[in-house]
């Protein structure tokens, strides 16, 4: 099907965004294991829930929330030195039990769909490339990908539009007819910053009222529910 040609629910094809952690693979916990143990390596406790609270932001953000919050002196050499070291235990954390993570119910089938339904798909994430590859191969959905996007894309990540707007750009669609999926508020704001419609996901952890508030049109359980509900979330505006 080309761009021009009729797609589901109206006259151009729609492109469906997808981010990836917490929103087709189960990987928001780990990464909340994963800050707990770099952080504490470092000398400083942080509740997990606090970390919960900042997942799916740029990583420099939420360093720099966790920090600021725990005492810790942007300006102070202290600062760079545990931000850095962080950001590094983090990785190798998160990379050391990766074989635990786990696709989430449905999302297989909703990529499949999407594809089916003449949708652009896109997995739009600023993931490393590293941590990116990893999960490509957990999903398991290239057949049905058009493009996707990783953290080399832009310099800063959500809440910041630019991930969805390479999305849009490597989809070749307008915002107006694009949909951005998510399981973080960060995921919603960088969307409708830009006029994508975002729809939210309840499967990292992140309550439907905090979605909708962050600009979320519908929320959903997981991606299963959206392949019940796929016409009506594939309904234009």
């Amino acid at each position: 099907m080309s761009d021009t040609e009729p797609g589901f629910g109206g006259s151009t094809r729609q492109a469906f965004l997808f981010d990836i952690d917490g929103t087709l693979v189960d990987s928001v916990y780990p990464h909340v294991d994963a800050w707990l143990r770099a952080f504490a390596d470092c000398g400083v406790t942080i509740p997990a829930w606090e970390i919960h609270r900042q997942i799916g932001k740029d990583g420099s953000l939420l360093v720099q929330a966790l920090l600021s919050a725990h005492g810790v002196d942007e300006a102070s050499d202290r600062y760079q030195d545990i931000a850095d070291r962080a950001s590094g235990g983090h990785s190798e954390n998160y990379l050391a039990r990766a074989d635990h993570l786990a696709v989430l119910p449905g999302a297989r089938a909703l990529i499949r769909l999407a594809a089916e339904r003449g949708m652009t798909v896109v997995l739009a994430t600023s993931a490393p490339q590293q941590e990116l590859d990893i999960l490509r191969r957990l999903l398991d959905v290239e057949q049905w990908v058009d493009a996707v996007t990783s953290g080399e894309d832009v310099d800063t990540a959500k809440p910041d539009a630019s991930v969805v707007q390479v999305a849009l750009d490597r989809a070749g669609t307008s915002a107006a007819d694009a949909i951005m999926f998510g399981d973080a508020t960060w995921d919603a704001q960088a969307a409708t910053k830009i006029g994508v419609r975002s729809v939210g996901l309840l499967s990292g952890g992140i309550g439907a009222a905090e979605l909708t508030d962050a600009g979320a049109a519908r929320v959903y359980r997981d991606p299963a529910d959206i392949v019940e509900h796929f016409d009506e979330v594939a309904a234009r505006r």
